[in-house]
This record gives structure tokens, C-alpha cells and sequence, in this order.
């Protein structure tokens, strides 16, 4: 038997498909908005010096040119930053996180005097300029005789993103049930073993979207690393781009793209690493209960 669809329906449904196909076009129109600087920073490493600097832009290189990326990658100072970067960022990760998730769980689990200011202070803090504290940070890194040094700068990083991370990891932390951890403690769990039993596995995708934003932001950074790490040889890779820029013979662009689209490789290898664990984290933040 054939049911026979009423106008309102078909109307309905081409409706929905029109709407449909309208939004998937503004989604790959956005997407390649999105991914065409990206593209044009790998193009233009791959372009000889005549062709990089022509009025005319060449958006496919017919003949790439990797003379760019030999430069970069046998430079030694490059090997020597990315491992400051890789060790100052781990570091940084490994510190902020540790510190949030405690004091996330302090500010969803406890009730205590004053548990809203210390939320308000979390959100204040976030909004001081780091600018505003170099003098403060360099002279607490010089009394502890850390400038200088991958910890020195991993700390001060770890500073920086904390407030965020823990204001994260708070909403996820909420979005577990305390009856687990309750149920936990009922069974005889101490309430530190039913967080780390129950909680803490829980928190799988919420720790891997914030340690990929600490990741990020300790990788990216420019300005406190220029102010705190002033020894020769002690560079991340932000500061060794630098290196592309002479005032003799102004700024060579083709390495800047080759060294900047080599640095995002750590990156694109993070995230594809971590891309289900970290797709699950943002929508487990976005739902409580």
C-alpha cells in the first residue's frame, strides 16, 4: 500500500532540505575561510623569493621550491628551541593541570565561607593583561634564580592559563554526579580515593580539551618568553622565527612560512592524537547533570 504524502508534508520536507543544504554551504564556505590562511602560509613556503614578493599572487606553486624547509630544518638553533618549547610546555601542562583539577574539585565539591569570591577571584584574575605583571614575574623569577630556564618560564605559564583551566575543569567536575562519589564513600572509599576511583576517569575528555588550551597557549607565546629568557641559546621557537628578520636584509618571508608551518606540526599532530577525546570533552562541558 503506497501512502500518498499531503502537500503540507512535501512542503515541509523540501523545506528542511533546502535549509538544510544552505547550511552545509555556509559551513563549507566558513571551513574554507577558515583553513585558506592555513593554506596560504604552507603556498607561500614552497615559493621561490621572486614569486613570494611578486605583486601577483601565485596561489599553486607549478615547481615547489622546499629550499625554505632545508633552511629550517638544519638549523640547529631550530632543534635546540623546539626542545625548549616541548619541555617548557610539558612542564606547564603538567603543573596547571595538576593545580586546576585540585582546586576545581575544592570549588564544585566543598562548601565553604567565601566559595563564591574565590569564583569571582578565578574570573578576575583571568582578566588582569600579562603585560601588566612582567616587572613582577621577572623580578620573582630572578629572586628564585629561574630566569633563564624551562622551569622558571613553564611556571609563570602554568600561571597564566590556570584560571581558565580550573573555571573549565569546575564545569566538568559538575557535570559528575556527586551520588557517585558518595556511593564510593558509602562502600568505604576515602573521599580522596572516590575522586581518584570515580571521579578522575570520569574527567578522561575534560582534562584533554583543557590540556590541549594549556598546550596552546604555552606553545604560542611570545612576549613573556621574549622578556624572561634573555641568555643567548635559550629560545622557543616563537623567538627563533626572529631569526628571519635582519636589518639588512629585511624579513626573509619564505622561512617565516617554512618555520612557522613547521611549528605547527606538533600541534597537528597533537590534535589528531586527541581529537575524539577532545570532541567528547567539549560536549560533555556543555551538559550538567
Amino acid at each position: 500500500m503506497t501512502v500518498i504524502a499531503n502537500p503540507r508534508q512535501r512542503q515541509r520536507r523540501t523545506r528542511t532540505t533546502r535549509q538544510r543544504t544552505l547550511w552545509n554551504v555556509f559551513a563549507i564556505v566558513l571551513g574554507l575561510l577558515w583553513a585558506f590562511p592555513v593554506y596560504w602560509m604552507i603556498n607561500s613556503s614552497m615559493l621561490p623569493d621572486s614569486k613570494l614578493l611578486n605583486e601577483t599572487p601565485t596561489f599553486f606553486p607549478a615547481a615547489p621550491d622546499l629550499a625554505a624547509f632545508a633552511g629550517v630544518f638544519t638549523d640547529k638553533q631550530f632543534w635546540s628551541s623546539l626542545r625548549m618549547s616541548l619541555t617548557i610546555t610539558l612542564i606547564a601542562v603538567g603543573l596547571s593541570l595538576v593545580s586546576a583539577c585540585l582546586a576545581a574539585l575544592a570549588l564544585s565539591r566543598l562548601r565553604f565561607l567565601g566559595r563564591r569570591w574565590v569564583i569571582v577571584a578565578v574570573l578576575v584574575i583571568q582578566m588582569i593583561p600579562t603585560e601588566a605583571i612582567f616587572i613582577s614575574q621577572y623580578k620573582m623569577l630572578d629572586s628564585w634564580n629561574l630566569l633563564n630556564s624551562a622551569l622558571g618560564l613553564a611556571i609563570l605559564y602554568a600561571g597564566t592559563v590556570l584560571p581558565f583551566i580550573t573555571w573549565m575543569l569546575k564545569g566538568f567536575i559538575d557535570g559528575v554526579p556527586v551520588e557517585l562519589e558518595e556511593s564510593a564513600m558509602v562502600s568505604g572509599c576515602t573521599r580522596t580515593g572516590a575522586f581518584f576511583r570515580i571521579t578522575l576517569p570520569l574527567l578522561g575528555p575534560g582534562l584533554v580539551a583543557t590540556g590541549v588550551f594549556g598546550f596552546l597557549a604555552a606553545w604560542n607565546e611570545f612576549t613573556l618568553a621574549l622578556v624572561m629568557l634573555t641568555k643567548a641559546g635559550t629560545t622557543t621557537l616563537p623567538l627563533w622565527l626572529q631569526n628571519f628578520q635582519t636589518q639588512n636584509r629585511g624579513t626573509d618571508w619564505g622561512g617565516v612560512m617554512a618555520g612557522s608551518t613547521a611549528i605547527a606540526i606538533p600541534v597537528i599532530i597533537l590534535f589528531l592524537i586527541v581529537q575524539n577525546q577532545m570532541s567528547k570533552g567539549m560536549v560533555a562541558g556543555a551538559v550538567k547533570g
